[in-house]
């Protein structure tokens, strides 16, 4: 996580020293005074905080606390250069007496920055809610506050599955051919316009195209058809609280809230084929001479967990989320060469939050990069951009070595090839469910009970 959010920085530039000393304290150059001014910088793991004694555009030499005096030259410059100028002004510029962080390299020496953006990583074990992983931000020197557990955000289109979850349980399939085009709803008067994240329209688009390309107005459309009451109350199957989902529109748009850990738990549904397991964090408590004071029972799919989703809508889900990585917003994912993955890009309203949440029979993780005080992350950056590399780095050590575990076909799934405009695929039905349900009306139009107009805007996405 941490190695992601400093490419993440890299890619936005040094924004100038921390501070700056007192300048007498530089004249003298006494150790045990600069020792003194580092002393009151907090450490932040391998950044070291340093001041620098002198700079020009080809070299920094640098004080460490203990005494260690370094040079920067060459590739260690680099991400700073712009500092070095003389153009800049004397608060923004690299300059003696100017507090910086560097890092040791391979290369050597390299000036870097504390980074700004915060993040978070969390990976459970589906089967029966175990931590595998739990980072909770940047640096906890830094930041004492845990955004696995604490940090409520926008899960953006991350959310978009437990939707589409809930529409296959009312009769719409992955080969439901639905409009992706223009949709305009009226409130009070006034009008929402959602839009696609790349303003693109598709025309008539498959469920499972749809999510594959995480397309909005399907997404609204497919919450339209099956009334926001239904899937609000479809999302306690996975753990949610209603409370923080509105049954507006814009839950099809992820405008609710969630906690990075609650995402982990309401996609371990998904992939312990349709069983509610809680997270823990401590399996027991020993005495100093080995003996089990306590011991957590949790609870385990398959055996006392309880199921609160079909097996049968977990597997085509699976089924769906896998094309996410194999041709859709996630195909960096594919980099790892495995064919048991799953997941889904997340990346809310103006780039305020990127998630990724993805998994694997055995293993749920969901990455997180976003500001404390939310602003935007960067036009360009997205889940799959931002959030999805953290991910793939993880799980490409987290899964060495470990077999392919593919989802097994339950009973009640029909499969049958269908065709598509990249060729045949084999399209998975419920049983009861071989074509669309003709009571959704899924033609355009909303007999949905929207929101006041302003609301809209505030939750839009």
């Amino acid at each position: 996580m941490r190695s992601g959010i400093l490419d993440y920085d890299n890619r936005h530039g040094y924004k100038g020293p921390e501070g700056f000393i007192d300048a007498a304290l530089l004249a003298n150059q006494v150790d045990e005074q600069l020792d003194e001014a580092l002393s009151n910088i907090k450490e932040a793991d391998d950044l070291r905080p340093a001041i620098v004694l002198s700079s020009n555009n080809k070299e920094v030499r640098a004080y460490l606390q203990g005494g260690e005096q370094i040079t920067i030259q060459g590739d260690g410059l680099r991400f700073a250069r712009s500092a070095l100028s003389d153009k800049n002004t004397p608060a923004n510029r690299i300059r003696p007496g100017a507090i910086i962080r560097v890092n040791a390299t391979e290369k050597g020496w390299a000036i870097k920055q504390l980074p700004e953006v915060e993040g978070a990583i969390v990976a459970m074990d589906p089967q029966n809610g175990a931590i595998r992983a739990l980072v909770g931000g940047f640096d906890f020197n830094h930041n004492n506050f845990n955004h696995v557990t604490q940090a409520w955000r926008q899960p953006g289109s991350s959310f978009k599955p437990f939707v589409y979850s809930a529409s296959l349980e009312r009769g719409v399939t992955p080969a439901t051919m639905i409009n992706d085009a223009p949709l305009v709803i009226e409130v009070g008067g006034q009008r929402w316009e959602p839009k696609n994240y790349d303003g693109r329209f598709r025309g008539m688009t498959s469920v499972r195209k749809a999510l594959t390309l995480s397309t909005n107005l399907v997404s609204v459309r497919i919450l339209q058809a099956i009334g926001t009451d239904y899937a609000q109350q479809h999302l306690t199957r996975f753990g949610f609280d209603p409370k923080q989902h509105p049954a507006y529109l814009t839950m099809a748009l992820g405008a609710g809230s969630v906690t990075p850990l609650q995402l982990a738990e309401g996609y371990s549904v998904f992939a312990n084929t349709g069983y509610r397991v809680r997270s823990f964090f401590i399996d027991r408590i020993e005495d100093a001479r080995g003996k089990v004071l306590a011991q957590t029972q949790p609870e385990v799919a398959g055996k006392n967990a309880p199921r609160t989703l079909d097996a049968r809508n977990a597997f085509i889900m699976n089924s769906m989320m896998g094309d996410v990585i194999k041709m859709g917003t996630a195909t960096k994912a594919k980099v790892l060469g495995r064919s048991d993955l799953a997941g889904k890009t997340g990346t809310t309203n103006d780039a305020y939050d990127a998630w990724f949440a993805g998994y694997q029979a055995n293993l749920v993780t969901i990455t997180w990069i976003g500001f404390d005080q939310p602003k935007s992350l960067g036009a360009r950056e997205t889940g799959g951009g931002a959030a999805l590399p953290i991910w793939v780095n993880f799980m490409g050590k987290a899964l060495k070595d470990t077999p392919e575990s593919p989802w097994v076909m339950p009973d009640g799934v029909t499969s049958r090839t269908t065709e598509t405009e990249r060729g045949p695929i084999t399209e998975y039905f419920y049983q009861e469910f071989q074509s669309t349900n003709p009571q959704l009306g899924l033609s355009g139009g909303s007999e949905t009970e929207a929101a006041p107009i302003d609301e809209i805007k505030e939750q839009l996405f």
